[in-house]
């Protein structure tokens, strides 16, 4: 079965398929670094990261670019208000996003700053205004005449017809609904950052450093462009217009875009006091991999209704996982196969679920249920020793696509401990949060130390010796279950 998947551009699912060769040449829009990313960005950026993670998978090779938004009007005015210079300023949030991405094992695409392209971008404006789609205005700065372009409008399926000409707006932070001419290079007022350029002093508007960049990574037409829906108007439709206005070619074959969350039913502000940064959950003691699991369980094209209860149900899910990987590396089974195919069949569910428009609901029932079944065969005495690699190899298959499986949240965990008490957090610290970093404490040797104790006051059915070094190794943060086979342990 082939990747299918639904395209902004068309209105419909389709079959994908790269334009050249077997490679997909992705765009991504990344972070504007102007603050700690919230959890509402990352549901996107865990979306884009599973979309990367499958394309592999399946055998795709992958050139997956993301640019880094590091001037806007939100930044220039927020680092003249600290005093700092731009580059200053948005390298404290650029390093806080690619170490939350991190955290989140979102693996990190090609990076592309708006700040290192502004000569690229200061030509291609020049180009559209040679191409009569661009005009100067008097204060120096240039404009993208959206009348010229009569296919604006083609991704987001606004009429703009009768659109009055020449009217224009020239900030960042616009209204959504808004079709005027837009901003593609900014001349300075008095005190404001500003960049000089081929074109004159000023900075790149917002839409022109995605297609410069884009294209200069990707080509002047490229295979799939990524993005939170908020983007699809007017981000994307301008991103098109600018494109296609200087080449004369389709832009990019499909577009790709995720719907952002709610929290606890309603929409995330910060005035409703429900807008969280994943440093805020993880503060709260919120597993990496839980928040993670969680983003990735709604199809990227559904309604996610982010709530701390489905949160604790997903900390759970990620334990059942890490427990049966557990089971099947300590497990002692009898030689020999049940003739099952178990394991196959689950990953045929799981590839089908996701060849079909990510349907990452469907792929996550088909794992749940294979483990389901062959906890069942194991507790039933039914599961053989040929039975455990092809079960091994499909959680790997699975964990190569939601990335929940390593045991490093504890890690991660005291990073951000670590970032809080720097920051002057540490009123934010929660008693779970120092629980989770208490693990780090222990080495693997001390571990061990301690469960051979444990099983010797077993064998001397001194059981109050072994319940209390199981309470004690519990509350560092570990997990400990005897079994018939002996005593197993993991972090948590």
């Amino acid at each position: 079965m082939a990747l299918r998947l639904y395209n902004t551009l068309s209105g419909k699912i389709e079959e994908f398929h790269p334009l050249e060769n077997n490679e997909v040449r992705m765009y991504a829009c990344g972070p504007t670094v102007y603050d700690y990313g919230h959890i509402g960005n990352f549901r996107t950026f865990v979306a884009v990261d599973i979309l990367r993670r499958f394309l592999l998978q399946i055998g795709f090779r992958v050139r997956h670019v993301m640019n880094i938004t590091d001037v806007d009007d939100k930044i220039i005015r927020n680092s003249s208000q600290e005093g700092l210079s731009v580059k200053a300023y948005t390298a404290k949030y650029e390093k806080a996003f690619l170490e939350d991405s991190a955290t989140l094992n979102i693996e990190q695409p090609v990076l592309a700053r708006a700040t290192d392209h502004i000569e690229e971008m200061a030509r291609f404006v020049a180009a559209l205004v040679k191409k009569g789609f661009a005009y100067r205005t008097d204060d120096g700065s240039y404009y993208f005449r959206i009348a010229k372009f009569p296919g604006y409008g083609k991704l987001s399926k606004k009429d703009f017809e009768g659109m009055e000409d020449g009217a224009r707006v020239d900030v960042d932070e616009y209204e959504k609904d808004s079709a005027r001419d837009f901003a593609l290079w900014k001349a300075p007022k008095a005190g404001e950052a500003f960049w000089e350029s081929p074109i004159g002093p000023g900075r790149p508007g917002w839409h022109i450093e995605c297609s410069a960049m884009s294209m200069q990574e990707l080509g002047e037409t490229f295979d799939l462009h990524a993005g939170g829906e908020d983007l699809i108007f007017p981000h994307h439709e301008n991103e098109i217009a600018q494109s296609e206005a200087l080449t004369e070619k389709p832009f990019v074959h499909f577009w790709f875009h995720a719907r952002f969350l709610l929290v606890e039913g309603e929409k995330m502000s910060k005035s409703a006091g429900n807008f969280f940064t994943l440093r805020d959950l993880a503060l709260r003691g919120y597993k990496p991999s839980a928040i993670r699991l969680l983003l990735a369980s709604a199809p990227y094209r559904h309604q996610l209704n982010f709530t701390f209860d489905g949160l604790k149900q997903m900390a759970s899910n990620v334990e059942k996982l890490r427990n049966f990987q557990l089971r099947l590396k300590t497990g002692q089974f009898p030689s020999g196969s049940a003739d099952s195919n178990l394991a196959g069949e689950a990953v045929e569910r799981m590839t089908s679920a996701l060849n079909d428009d990510l349907n990452t609901a469907q792929a996550l029932a088909a794992i749940f249920d294979m483990v389901r079944k062959a906890n069942v065969a194991i507790d039933n005495g039914q599961m053989k020793k040929d039975d455990v690699a092809p079960l091994l190899a499909a959680l790997d298959k699975f964990d190569e696509i939601f990335a929940v499986l390593r045991d490093d949240d504890a890690p991660k965990m005291k990073a951000i401990l670590e970032w809080a008490r720097a920051e002057g957090r540490e009123q934010d610290v929660s008693p779970e949060l120092l629980a989770a970093v208490e693990t780090q404490s222990l080495t693997d040797a001390a571990i061990e130390a301690k469960i051979s104790e444990m099983e010797a006051a077993r064998r001397a059915r001194n059981f109050q010796l072994s319940d209390a070094i199981r309470a004690e190794l519990t509350s560092a943060g570990l997990l400990v279950e005897i079994t018939k086979d002996g005593v197993r342990w993991r972090r948590k």
